[in-house]
């Protein structure tokens, strides 16, 4: 068996409230393969994107520890866990988060210049080709429709070919047939890439998809199972 791309022990958050303390996630673990997909689903105020941050170490538990790509992100600083992330995470998030004054050439190029590769815009054409939309390269997000914008977002965090893909409600706002786009995409290059995905959502079928699914209710971990 491959070596645990993620693994998650123990964990809890407490967090400081006007009532006192305030338990958010409560003695959590789980352990995931390189290639594994994972869906993280729970009513709002479950802790699911506390969880997701605490497993990408944008966040530190209160107790337990979070070991990333072989990092134990607790005993790493701030600097250390960004450096980590940029060798081995990608995002997608909810509200896509390009740049405004960045083409979507140029938005999946960013991060592939940040890392010093030469071949940053050869790399970015393909992978916006990869995801159909070859002949809008030029165009800045505000020209593109949400479901674009998102296909510039997927693009973007598989530039780097990261071990481990984070995605916080990928298809929230996006209609249906669109979301159904973009879950099709995520998956396709999962399989093409073996990358891991983490993936927060209240799309059933989005979480039907995932061969995990981790319920959250209060904080507390209900199942974690294989899909059926």
């Amino acid at each position: 068996m491959s070596a645990s791309i993620l693994v998650a022990r123990n964990l809890s958050k407490v967090v400081d409230s006007a009532e006192g303390e305030l338990s958010i996630l409560a003695d959590l673990s789980l352990e995931l393969e390189k290639g594994d997909s994972l869906a993280i689903v729970g009513a709002s105020g479950s802790g699911k994107s506390t969880l997701l941050g605490l497993l990408a170490g944008l966040d530190l538990p209160t107790t337990g520890e979070v070991i990333l790509a072989g990092h134990a992100l607790s005993n790493l600083d701030e600097d250390q866990r960004a450096q980590v992330r940029a060798e081995h995470v990608g995002f997608v998030f909810q509200s896509f988060q390009l740049l405004d004054s960045l083409n979507a050439l140029e938005n999946v190029m960013l991060p592939l210049e940040l890392e010093g590769h030469g071949d940053a815009r050869q790399q970015a054409q393909r992978l916006l080709q990869r995801v159909g939309l070859g002949t809008r390269l030029s165009h800045y997000p505000r020209q593109l429709s949400g479901g674009e914008q998102q296909r510039v977002a997927v693009a973007r965090a598989f530039a780097a070919n990261p071990d481990i893909l984070f995605a916080d409600e990928p298809t929230g706002n996006l209609d249906s047939q669109t979301g159904a786009h973009i879950t099709e995409l995520l998956f396709e290059l999962n399989r093409e890439h073996g990358t891991t995905l983490v993936l927060v959502t209240h799309d059933e079928r989005l979480a039907r998809r995932c061969r995990r699914q981790l319920h959250l209710e209060g904080g507390r971990q209900l199942d974690d199972g294989q899909a059926s």
